[in-house]
């Protein structure tokens, strides 16, 4: 058994924190555009991300996770979700945990200790990646022309999530609502995919949301 230290890495000294689309300047464009667009977009900034492994098929690491965040393990390809807080599973022995900012270090502190004596790992992977939310009757033309997995609702019902090939990229698509989607992207591709979606949903008509 390996001891591993656990920081906090969210700055206490009055640093302040930026989105990967800050420059972008999201704010500034609410309430501007076509009235009833076809898609929303909400940038769901600062969130806490931590990816989690352990062996799904161990009752104990089942029951460590459920005693820690009171969901239980998703299956392949799908997402839970309890308020704010999501688990996505990634792979066999992966999934991705989503989190209220600022509460990621409670959180890895709770599963740890749930976990205690169990092959695992967690890591706090905020800082790469974060979220936007499309919303509308439009996302699912939007995403007909920016990815080749089929997103009909036969293949592609709400619960599920997958990572897929984007705009010449990667990201996963997750289908939390009828008609609500949400795109995990990585930090270093926020400002091409930010792009890809105002040309992308302009014919739609394209808002944003706080």
């Amino acid at each position: 058994m390996t001891t591993a230290n656990v920081y906090q890495q969210r700055p206490d000294s009055g640093a302040k924190a930026e989105s990967s689309l800050h420059q972008a300047n999201l704010a500034g464009l609410i309430g501007k555009g076509r009235k009833n667009p076809g898609v929303t977009v909400r940038e769901k900034k600062l969130l806490g991300h931590l990816t989690l492994r352990g062996d799904a098929k161990d009752p104990a690491f089942a029951e460590g996770v459920h005693k820690a965040l009171g969901l239980e393990l998703p299956v392949a390809l799908s997402l839970v979700a309890k308020d704010d807080t999501s688990l996505q599973w990634m792979g066999p022995d992966e999934w991705l945990l989503i989190v209220p900012g600022g509460q990621e270090f409670a959180v890895e502190q709770a599963l740890r200790a749930a976990l205690a004596g169990l092959h695992i790992s967690v890591v706090n992977v905020s800082g790469g990646q974060q979220l936007l939310e499309l919303s509308g009757p439009k996302v699912r033309e939007v995403l007909m022309k920016s990815t080749s997995y089929d997103v009909h609702p036969d293949n592609f019902p709400v619960g599920k999530a997958v990572g897929t090939v984007f705009a010449k990229s990667q990201l996963v698509i997750r289908h939390t609502g009828e008609d609500t989607w949400e795109l995990l992207i990585r930090r270093s591709f926020s400002d091409y995919w930010w792009l890809w979606l105002q040309d992308a949903a302009a014919e739609y008509g394209l808002s944003v949301e706080a």
